[in-house]
């Protein structure tokens, strides 16, 4: 593969990793990348490749399966009760980002009964005066929180943290203040964005599934969260990286690959 590529030049490994991939219309990425040693020698001994670009500090992986975005080299430094109860926290947080608001939306719209009725008091409340529905105010905050993020990147590091916390926290009590967002959407919004850096390896495929999954839930409810769960899942059952399936070793199941899964 890396033969075959035609381009004039190679300014980082990020070139070879759209110009190599089994799938470069899929949102989840098939080839995985690192910046620190022990993490690229260990994907070495387990028989992975490692691609090295001069002038970069990314090391391209491949294989690359799915469960590698919720491993940390952190995890085989600490006792396995401490890192298996990590490593689950990663794997809910990567569901919390991309449904949580979809969730919120579907259960305040369509399936009020599912809400305690206390709660449910305390949600009318709170949204009373809001002049959106509760799609558009999910939409608003999202898109706001992406800027935000966004412009931190972009800035030098002392001003693109204070801009990000300040940003917040001035913009959504504004938000709120003002009666144009309700405060428990301030709430999930904020949840959501923090269990999105849990993973940063799935960060990319998380954006989008978050939109796609809110809009599936404002249109269908719980039903269109569970259509838009099964799609995703049959789409990454139908991946392969360099051969290998991208579920391994759940799909294919395979008992002793699978101690290093949860």
């Amino acid at each position: 593969r890396l033969k075959g590529i035609s381009t004039d030049s190679i300014l980082e490994s990020g070139y070879i990793e759209q110009l190599i991939e089994d799938a470069p219309g899929s949102i989840f990425a098939t080839i995985g990348y690192t910046e620190k040693p022990d993490v690229a020698a260990a994907k070495i001994l387990e028989g992975r490749v490692a691609i090295l670009v001069d002038g970069t500090p990314f090391v391209l992986t491949a294989p690359f399966v799915l469960l590698e975005s919720f491993q940390a080299a952190e995890d085989y430094y600490f006792r396995p009760y401490f890192a298996t109860m990590a490593r689950i926290i990663r794997i809910i947080g990567f569901l919390v980002t991309i449904m949580a608001p979809a969730f919120y939306v579907a259960t305040t719209t369509y399936h009020q009964e599912l809400i305690p009725t206390s709660l449910l008091i305390t949600f009318a409340q709170a949204r009373e005066g809001v002049p959106f529905p509760a799609f558009v105010e999910s939409l608003i905050m999202i898109i706001t929180f992406e800027i935000l993020r966004e412009a931190g990147i972009r800035l030098p590091r002392p001003v693109g943290q204070a801009l990000s916390i300040v940003g917040a926290l001035v913009i959504g009590e504004s938000a709120v203040s003002a009666g144009i967002i309700g405060a428990p959407m301030v709430i999930v919004v904020a949840i959501t964005a923090v269990s999105g850096f849990l993973v940063p390896a799935q960060n990319d495929s998380a954006i989008v599934l978050r939109y796609l999954m809110l809009i599936l839930g404002a249109t269908f409810g719980g039903f269109g969260i569970t259509l838009g769960l099964i799609s995703a899942l049959v789409h990454m059952s139908s991946l392969e990286s360099f051969g290998y399936m991208y579920l391994t070793p759940m799909a294919p199941f395979d008992i002793e690959d699978s101690k290093d899964t949860v």
